[in-house]
């Protein structure tokens, strides 16, 4: 349909909650595009849930690929990493893509090579 699938997220309740892009932004009539595409699809597949949410990722975007950290290079974000790293696992700066496969922060004018597996979560930040 066009759309970037960002994350999907389901629960012991029954919610299946999908996070949907575009570089244009998402609109409510995109959303809506999308679930009843998806409730007619979910039907025919026979997949079962409770409870159907279809939205945009928002401001704190997650980053969830090696090419999120690349397309929105020069973007604020944060970053926690899985294990500590110089008894620090949380890191915030100025993504600057991605070099040999590790991801680039600049923190305080200094470059920081963060490895993508070594990457627990990752959002931008919300520009003020």
């Amino acid at each position: 349909m066009g759309y970037e699938l960002v994350d999907l997220e389901s629960s012991r309740s029954g919610l299946l909650r999908i996070f949907i892009d575009v570089p244009r932004g998402i609109t409510v009539e995109d959303c809506a595009r999308v679930s009843n595409h998806l409730t007619r699809a979910f039907a025919v597949e026979g997949i079962e849930y409770e409870r159907l949410e279809v939205s945009s990722p928002g401001l704190d975007r997650p980053l969830k690929r090696l090419a999120d950290f690349e397309r929105f290079a020069g973007r604020e974000a944060s970053v926690k990493l899985k294990l500590p790293r110089d008894g620090q696992r949380r890191f915030a700066g100025r993504l600057a893509g991605v070099e040999d496969g590790k991801v680039v922060l600049e923190i305080e004018g200094e470059r920081q090579q963060l490895a993508f597996e070594d990457i627990d979560r990752a959002r931008l930040v919300p520009d003020v």
